[in-house]
């Protein structure tokens, strides 16, 4: 029997809860609506991040033509 034969399982984001990657859970990767919002709130509030640089303000960004 091949891998390919089994649904492939991942850890929820949130809670690490084994997830079942396929249509039976739609809430993929979060094993609940719960763990989604949870989720979606943590960025909502900036505790998640993307890193980069900070953006120029308006007053020294070069490409702003107001002035």
């Amino acid at each position: 029997m091949s891998d390919s034969s089994r649904p492939r399982v991942v850890k929820c984001p949130t809670c690490a809860a084994p997830v079942v990657w396929g249509s039976e859970s739609p809430w993929r990767p979060f094993c609940s609506d719960r763990c989604r919002l949870i989720d979606l709130g943590a960025w909502a509030s900036d505790a998640y991040r993307v890193a980069g640089e900070t953006p120029l303000d308006n007053d020294t960004d070069p490409l702003n033509r107001s002035h």
